[in-house]
C-alpha cells in the first residue's frame, strides 16, 4: 500500500475516532441529565464567609467585597484568564466553588443542571460558579444566595469566530471538507454552502455567544427572539464585560465587586500562537459579523452599555487605574516568568504548566516559572500561571472524561489534522 493509501486510512481512523468520542460525550451527558428532576431547594447561605468592609482610596467610599459570584464563562473571550482570577480569589478567601464532575465544564453543550455540580446536595449553597456551561438561570440560581452578583464577558464576533473556527475545527466534522488553503476565508465566502445547522457541534460555527446563554444559535439578527434574548441577559447580568477592552473591564469589575488591585493581577492564559491566527481583512471581518449577525447585535448592545459605564466611572480615572494595573502586571511578569513572556508548549519545562492543546496542530502558549522566585511570591506565581485543567485538579475535580479525551487526542496527534 502506498503512502497516499496509508494517509487516507489514518485520516479515516482519526475522523471515526473523533466522532466516537463526541458520541461518548453526548451519551454521558444524556445519562447525567436524567437526574435533573431532583426537587428544587433554595440554598442555605454559608454564614462562615464574611466580607470585611474596605475603603476604596480612589473613590473614598467604604464597601464590602462581594464574594457570591456567578461568572458566565463564554468561549474564546479571555474567560480562562478571568477564571484564574476568580479561582485565586476564592481560594484566598476560602470560598465554596460549584465545580463540575468528570470534566472541566458542566457537560457543555447540554443545558446546565445543578446536579452536574460535584457532590451536589439539594439546599447546599455555593459562593462561586465560573466553569463553562450553557446557561440555565433557574438552575444556577438554586446554587447561590439571592443577592449573588452575575456577570459575563463578550467579544467582537468577528474575532471570536476566527478563534473558534480554528480552535474547534477538529470537533466540527463539517469543516473538514472545506477546500483550499484558507478554510476560514472559503467558508465565509459562502457560509450556507458549507454550514449544516444539524451537524455535530454546529454551534461553534455561528452565533456561539448567544448559544452559550441558552438561546438558539441559528437566528437571524432581526429575529424578535434576539432582541428578547438581549433584554433577558441585561436583566439577569449586572455587568457585561468586553474582552476587546480587557483591562478596562477588570477595573469596572473591581469597582462593582469592591475588590483590590491585587485581586485582579493576571497573565494572559489560553492564548494562541500568533502564527496560528488568520489575519482578517476589513471585508472578511464584515462577512464574519454578518454571518454571526445575532451575536453582532448582542455585542453592539453591551459594548454601548460598557462604554456608558466607563464614562460614568470617569475616563481619566479609568486611564489611571489601567496604567496602575499594567504596572503591577509587569512587575509580576518580571517576578514570575522565565524570559518574561509566553512560549510554545514544547518549550515549557514543567509539565504542570503546559496548557491543554486542541486536537491538531498545537498552538496554545504557556509559561515557564522562574527558578529564583522569592519565597513570598512563589505560591502566587504558580497559581497565576497554572492552566485551567491543572488548577481544577488541584481543587479536587476528577477530570476523568477530559483526561480520556486528552489521552485519545494525544495518541492520534501523530496522524496530523490539517
Amino acid at each position: 500500500m502506498g503512502n497516499r493509501g496509508k494517509r487516507l486510512i489514518q485520516k479515516l481512523f482519526l475522523g471515526a475516532s473523533v466522532i466516537c468520542i463526541i458520541a461518548f460525550y453526548c451519551l454521558t451527558t444524556s445519562d447525567l441529565l436524567a437526574t435533573h428532576s431532583v426537587p428544587l431547594a433554595p440554598c442555605s447561605p454559608n454564614v462562615s464567609v464574611r466580607s470585611v468592609p474596605r475603603r476604596t482610596p480612589e473613590a473614598d467610599v467604604t464597601c464590602a467585597p462581594k464574594v457570591d459570584l456567578m461568572f458566565m464563562k463564554t468561549h474564546k473571550a479571555a474567560s480562562s484568564t478571568l477564571m484564574n482570577v476568580l479561582l485565586r480569589f476564592g481560594e484566598k478567601h476560602q470560598l465554596r466553588f460549584a465545580l463540575p464532575d468528570g470534566r472541566n465544564d458542566f457537560f457543555y453543550p447540554s443545558s446546565f443542571f445543578r446536579t452536574q455540580v460535584k457532590s451536589y446536595r439539594p439546599g447546599l449553597c455555593y459562593n462561586i460558579v465560573c466553569n463553562h456551561m450553557r446557561f440555565n438561570a433557574p438552575e444556577v440560581e438554586k446554587l447561590l444566595p439571592a443577592d449573588a452578583f452575575f456577570f459575563t464577558i463578550l467579544r467582537d464576533p468577528a474575532e471570536l469566530f476566527e478563534s473558534s473556527f480554528h480552535y474547534y475545527k477538529a470537533y466540527v466534522p463539517q469543516t473538514w471538507r472545506i477546500p483550499g488553503g484558507n478554510r476560514l476565508e472559503e467558508f465565509l465566502s459562502d457560509p450556507r454552502r458549507y454550514f449544516n445547522p444539524q451537524g455535530i457541534n454546529a454551534f461553534y460555527l455561528r452565533n456561539l455567544q448567544l448559544f452559550d446563554f441558552g438561546f438558539e444559535n441559528n437566528l437571524e439578527a432581526d429575529d424578535a427572539r434576539v432582541r428578547e434574548g438581549i433584554e433577558y441577559i441585561a436583566r439577569r447580568f449586572r455587568l457585561v464585560l468586553i474582552s476587546d477592552h480587557f483591562e478596562e473591564s477588570l477595573i469596572l469589575l473591581k469597582d462593582a465587586l469592591c475588590w483590590e488591585m491585587d485581586d485582579l493581577l493576571f497573565f494572559k492564559l489560553n492564548a494562541r500562537n500568533v502564527s496560528s491566527v488568520s489575519p482578517m481583512s476589513p471585508e472578511l471581518r464584515a462577512r464574519a459579523r454578518e454571518w454571526n449577525g445575532a451575536d453582532w447585535r448582542l455585542y453592539r448592545h453591551f459594548n454601548d452599555t460598557f462604554w456608558a459605564l466607563v464614562e460614568n466611572y470617569g475616563r481619566s480615572r479609568m486611564e489611571e487605574q489601567v496604567m496602575e494595573l499594567r504596572r503591577r502586571n509587569a512587575e509580576m511578569e518580571h517576578i514570575c516568568i522565565e524570559g518574561g513572556g509566553a512560549v510554545e508548549a514544547a518549550d515549557i519545562t514543567d509539565r504542570r504548566m503546559k496548557p491543554w492543546q486542541p486536537a491538531g496542530k498545537a498552538s496554545i502558549l504557556g509559561y515557564n516559572l522562574r527558578s529564583d522566585i522569592e519565597p513570598k511570591y512563589e505560591e502566587l506565581c504558580k497559581k497565576m500561571l497554572t492552566p485551567e485543567i491543572q488548577y481544577l485538579t488541584d481543587l479536587g475535580v476528577n477530570l476523568w472524561v477530559t483526561r480520556l479525551w486528552g489521552w485519545f487526542k494525544d495518541g492520534v496527534a501523530q496522524f496530523g489534522l490539517s
